[in-house]
């Protein structure tokens, strides 16, 4: 299962970074994952629980923010963002030798935690997990 590994590399990334900066518990979890990545956000929030329990991220909720593919034209060099499903034409030279240059992206964004006095604050983090 893809999303069980995916889900152990966020873990120990968040758990990681909880720990060096000594806060409480951890309550959500921002992910950007990018269009063309498979992993399945349940099966991410599932496996992701499943690995969770008795830590510091126990009930923590994955968010979603999805991310746009790049795409770049072999043969003009235009480049932009594309959404699915992918056109296999170039937009400006109507050529066909589009790639997908970025896409596959999942990292955490962010991460909330309660301090010891129940406050909740935001942790940037970017790490990717491919």
């Amino acid at each position: 299962m893809h999303e069980l590994a995916l889900a152990r590399g966020i873990l120990a990334t968040v758990l990681e970074t909880a720990d060096e900066a000594g806060v409480g518990r951890i309550t959500a979890i921002e992910l950007v994952l990018g269009e063309s990545n498979n992993a399945g956000e349940d099966a991410l929030q599932f496996s992701f629980d499943m690995l969770s329990g008795g830590t510091l991220a126990e009930g923590a909720i994955l968010r979603f923010r999805r991310a746009m593919d790049t795409i770049t034209c072999g043969h003009c060099g235009y480049q932009s963002t594309a959404g699915l499903p992918l056109s296999f034409e170039c937009p400006r030279c109507g050529g066909a030798r589009l790639q997908v240059v970025d896409g596959q992206e999942l990292y955490v964004a962010s991460i909330e935690v309660e301090d010891e006095d129940e406050d909740e604050d935001d942790f940037e983090d970017e790490e990717d997990f491919e």
